[in-house]
């Protein structure tokens, strides 16, 4: 009967043979390795899970965003129109006329009241005068003798010699006489004054703009207009307004005036506010006084500023304003830093900024820049800036 003796080691273990330690060396390796591909596999998917959730976060574009707030604002109204005198004076034949024999002014020069601006022949009506002179003369002789004889009558109608009939007769022949006289006199002031009136002159001080005259022309009351004068020399321009910018002004309203290609500004003021709309093209006429300058010339084209008061609006910069076929608009966000798109009516444009006539009351958080890449509902992180177009007492 055999019976099988388990092999012992020197240190008294079992003892087994070299291929079944072997297999069981490689069962333990595979179970490390199988438990470290378990945690690792583990590991993965726990980050695998939090990585989309961070990557969101980190894609989320940053835009700046500010709270304009209300600002003062300066409102300014632009207009355009034509340079003109502020007092036209067409100067013309005031007598009978006749042939012009001298032009004694210039375009651009300075006249006085009264000064003589043309001269007519007058030798038709020197010779009339003297006629009538000669005819004054004449009724002073006539006149004399019929006083003479008159109280010489008087004289003798007391001694009989001639009667009170006769008397009355001398002394009415007296009266006549003199009264050729004081006719023939004012005819002779009348014929004066005619040939005073052929003298072409200037009916205030001023600026003479334009000649339509030269010697040798015949010219009368049909004539029409043979100078051209700004009264004083003063300026204006004629601004052409829309109904609602005209109520927004007044006179004494400060405006600059600037002609078209000069780089050069003129103060002045509105003087005059028309009263009148014109019905086809809803614009009215605001008048801008202007002080004489040789740069200013009348009939040229002209741009104005006119001061319109002030407004409290938000204001915003340039960048903040963005514009499509739908119109201007900005971009604001939502309590979830969503964007929004709110359309806007730009009022003022200066160096401050933009101000905002409608569409924000100056509390929304308007996103300031890279409004071009955001689309409505993209939720963004916003970095609020301090305003810095806010003016004082905002």
């Amino acid at each position: 009967m055999n019976y099988e003796t388990p092999l012992l080691g020197n240190d008294g273990t079992l003892a087994l043979p070299a291929p079944e330690r072997r297999y069981r060396r490689t069962l333990v390796i595979v179970s490390v390795v199988a438990i470290l591909l378990v945690l690792v596999g583990g590991w993965w998917w726990m980050h695998s899970k939090a990585a989309p959730q961070a990557a969101v976060v980190e894609q989320l574009p940053t835009v700046t965003v500010s709270m304009p707030g209300r600002s003062t604002v300066s409102q300014v109204i632009s207009a355009t129109g034509s340079l003109a005198a502020r007092r036209d004076m067409p100067v013309g034949v005031a007598g009978e006329g006749g042939m012009i024999t001298r032009v004694l002014v210039e375009p651009g020069q300075w006249v006085g009241k009264g000064q003589v601006l043309a001269t007519i022949d007058r030798s038709v009506q020197t010779q009339t005068g003297d006629s009538l002179a000669a005819q004054i003369r004449a009724a002073e002789a006539d006149a004399g003798i019929a006083k003479s004889n008159y109280d010489r009558a008087l004289a003798l109608v007391d001694r009989g010699f001639i009667s009170k009939a006769d008397l009355e007769t001398k002394a009415a022949t007296r009266d006549a006489a003199e009264a050729r006289v004081k006719v023939a006199r004012a005819t002779l002031k009348e014929q004066l004054a005619r040939n005073g009136r052929l003298d072409i002159r200037a009916p205030e001080a001023g600026l003479i703009l334009s000649r339509g005259v030269e010697a040798g022309q015949i010219v009368g009351s049909g004539s029409g207009t043979l100078f051209r004068m700004a009264e004083g020399g003063e300026l204006e321009m004629r601004a052409q307004l829309s109904e609602g910018d005209l109520g927004r002004i007044h006179v004494g309203s400060v405006a600059t005036v600037r002609p078209v290609g000069s780089a050069t500004t003129y103060p002045g003021h509105v003087w005059q506010i028309s009263p009148v709309i014109d019905p086809q093209t809803r614009q009215g006429i605001a008048r801008i006084a202007l002080g004489y300058n040789p740069a200013l010339r009348p009939g040229g084209f002209a741009a104005a500023e006119i001061g319109g008061g002030t407004t409290r609006a938000p204001q915003l910069p340039n960048s903040a304003i963005q514009s499509d076929d739908r119109g201007n608009f900005v971009y604001i966000l939502d309590p979830n830093n969503k964007v929004v798109r709110r359309a806007v009516t730009v009022g003022e444009v200066s160096d401050d900024g933009v101000a905002i006539a409608s569409g924000l009351d100056g509390s929304e958080r308007v996103v300031l820049s890279a409004g071009a890449f955001l689309a409505p509902g993209q939720k963004v992180v916003p970095i609020v800036q301090k305003p810095v177009l806010q003016k004082t007492g905002s």
